[in-house]
């Protein structure tokens, strides 16, 4: 009985589903009883991801967004696709340009020729084509690309996504266990509204089913507005671990991205990773990352698609207790 109604069920392709947010949409998705193909470079590192579904409901499969004909082949008998790929940082091939803006573009455009019936793209908040930064321009000129090629899609514009793989929380709490200072960047005032990434998964789910305005853009932030040095503050308490906060100059911050990126690349990846921030994130951090009033006047929000948005200070401790000194086993110590 299960196998057939699989049979019965729609087709969701999602490009990018085995990474940190496309994962969690690939689940969102099983969840509404939906066959899921995800399409990555590396179908066999993307094994896990079939857990979240039941036996033949979630494919990993191979494609690549600068090849047409992978393209093709991920999109057959789709009718709906997301297109959750991204550059964290520019390596060979996968250049922003590459991915976020012609991968965009190719995609988008075969999707359309291909019948596919609701697009959904997950680009960022403050994504600008006309921006100084390579990356926050690339997500930027993927929107307009992908809305030329496109006109129906859903445009997902994310604020700090986290979870429990995330690069935002998780790297302060990794700093906190041997560092006695930990430097904000940016001086540490920029406003962020860390977003849940079940969420971000239950919005590109709700407008593949159609409650979203197509060819719209929607911006997505959780319901706490904090600096990044009260993001920061969460974590110390979470973590239970007392470090000084110290406010870096954005000129200041950016030198020191740039040189551990350097770092990164002369060691051949053997710098510490959590040491290592790219230029791009630090130009984030350059204004505030928030939901503008103009999207919450018009629902153009988590809850103008019906979702009720979880708080970072909920959640975030779940799954950063183990940056305590010993563990979720830390209260045990005095007892």
């Amino acid at each position: 009985m299960a196998d057939a109604t699989l049979e019965r069920s729609r087709m969701a392709t999602v490009f990018g589903g085995s990474g940190f947010v496309g994962r969690h949409i690939v689940r969102a998705l099983a969840r509404k009883g939906w066959r899921v193909r995800v399409a990555v470079r590396r179908p066999d590192l993307a094994a896990f991801v079939q857990t979240s579904g039941a036996v033949g409901q979630i494919l990993p499969v191979q494609a690549n967004l600068r090849y047409p004909a992978s393209i093709a082949a991920a999109l057959e008998g789709a009718e709906m696709v997301v297109n959750a790929t991204r550059v964290k940082a520019e390596s060979g091939a996968q250049t922003y340009q590459a991915v976020h803006v012609d991968g965009a573009a190719a995609l988008a455009l075969a999707a359309k020729g291909a019948g596919v019936e609701a697009y959904v793209h997950v680009s960022g908040l403050g994504a600008d084509p006309r921006s100084a930064s390579p990356y926050i321009a690339s997500k930027g000129r993927g929107e307009t690309v992908t809305l030329e090629g496109f006109p129906a899609a859903v445009l997902l514009r994310p604020s700090v996504v986290f979870g429990p793989e995330d690069d935002f929380f998780n790297r302060f709490g990794a700093l906190s266990r041997f560092l006695p200072v930990i430097p904000l960047f940016g001086g540490g005032s920029t406003r962020l509204q860390p977003v849940y990434a079940g969420d971000v998964a239950r919005a590109a789910a709700a407008a593949l089913d159609g409650s979203a305005r197509a060819g719209t853009i929607y911006e997505l932030g959780g319901p706490i507005v904090m600096t990044l040095r009260e993001a920061a503050e969460l974590v110390l308490s979470t973590v239970e671990r007392r470090r000084l906060l110290v406010g870096l100059p954005l000129g200041l911050s950016r030198l020191i991205a740039s040189a551990s990126t350097l770092a990164s690349n002369a060691t051949l990846g053997l710098y510490p990773k959590v040491l290592t921030t790219g230029r791009d994130q630090v130009d984030l951090l350059a204004a505030d990352n928030v939901v503008s009033a103009e999207a919450e006047a018009e629902g153009r929000t988590l809850r103008g698609l019906g979702i009720e948005s979880q708080a970072a200070d909920a959640i975030v401790p779940t799954y950063l207790v183990r940056f305590r000194r010993t563990g979720q086993y830390e209260a045990q110590r005095s007892a």
